[in-house]
């Protein structure tokens, strides 16, 4: 698929088919994580794959909509602060840029195998945490997002017109 197509293609799946995901996809959206660009190339990430069947009930508890739960896999990409680059003139730590560059090249490479997928951003820490086991502070789950074959068309989603936003200086 041409990269015009992916990004024109991609869009926020809100409903899954009961249909797994061939390992070579997903082998092929994992190696996409890797070439991500991070700062200074640190890679403060990491990524889980989760198995939806065995953990249906606590994904639920981590972001409640019934279609989250409905892919094969659900992805988190967490973001490992004591890792990530901290600007030296401000102190500012870049680790939710990183991980959410991590996070678009996984969802594109989806779409680019025909694989749907939606951002979560807006899901329940604490839960995520207890899901992943994860105990270090340094680690903090950035993104989820469903990763399976799309059930749902995309919704009208209109976009803003270039010079809305653009400024040429």
């Amino acid at each position: 698929m041409e990269f015009s197509d992916v990004i024109n293609k991609r869009y926020s799946v809100r409903g899954y088919l009961d249909k797994e995901v061939e390992k070579e996809k997903l082998d092929y959206v994992l190696e996409a994580a890797t070439i991500a660009p991070t700062g200074v190339n640190n890679q403060p990430f990491n990524v889980y794959v989760i198995d939806t069947k065995k953990n249906k009930d606590q994904l639920s508890e981590v972001y409640g909509a019934e279609w989250f739960v409905e892919a094969p896999l659900v992805l988190c990409v967490t973001a490992k602060k004591d890792e990530a680059w901290v600007r030296p003139w401000d102190g500012h730590n870049i680790y939710e840029i990183d991980a959410t560059i991590v996070m678009d090249h996984i969802i594109l490479a989806a779409t680019d195998v025909g694989l749907g997928t939606c951002y979560i951003g807006a899901f329940k820490e604490d839960k995520a945490r207890e899901l992943l086991a994860i105990e270090d502070e340094n680690e903090v789950p950035v993104l989820f997002t469903p990763l399976g074959y799309g059930n749902a068309e995309p919704r009208d989603t209109p976009r803003k017109a270039i010079d809305e936003f653009v400024t040429y200086i």
